[in-house]
């Protein structure tokens, strides 16, 4: 008899695609990085909805970088801020959030300081100057794709709304 596989949750597929905004966000500024000459196998994008692929693209790193320009915070604490900032819909997991937080302070948009330099302990982050650009850059695509979601659930509830009437 073969195993039932685990039922999934709207959580668990909104933490998916977290995981698959990070990988595609950080795939892009590899490929943005390698620049035209680059193979082909580099380059290469993938395609998805307009809308989804937006959000994929900047949110989670939108909101790293939202965070980190408000005050020091380390990693857990932004996955905390994260999720409870959504409402729980929106989850990141540790696989996830440190990578991106080590490419960001590879970059030069965030700066890292161990609480306790003498052993490792956490790792707290603030955005720099250059981070704050990328912030300004990042949030008027972030708002365009966010108010495209609000008008479609807003629509898919009115119509769901007149075919109860």
């Amino acid at each position: 008899m073969a195993a039932k596989s685990p039922k999934r949750t709207p959580k668990d597929a909104v933490a998916k695609a977290a995981g698959a905004a990070t990988e595609q966000y950080l795939r892009e500024q590899r490929e943005a990085a390698a620049g035209p000459e680059a193979p082909a196998t580099i380059r290469k994008r993938s395609s998805s909805d307009p809308l989804a692929g937006e959000l994929r693209k900047q949110l989670l790193p939108l909101l790293v970088l939202h965070f980190a320009e408000q005050e020091p915070t380390y990693g857990n604490q932004l996955i905390d801020r994260i999720t409870t900032l959504t409402g729980g819909v929106l989850t990141v997991n540790p696989n996830t959030m440190y990578p991106l937080l080590r490419d960001f302070e590879a970059r030069g948009l965030i700066e890292g300081q161990w609480e306790h330099p003498e052993r490792r302990s956490r790792r707290f982050y603030s955005l720099t100057d250059l981070g704050r650009e990328e912030l300004k850059r990042l949030t008027p695509g972030a708002r365009q794709a966010l108010d495209a979601l609000l008008t479609t659930i807003g629509e898919i509830t009115r119509e769901l709304d007149a075919q109860s009437d």
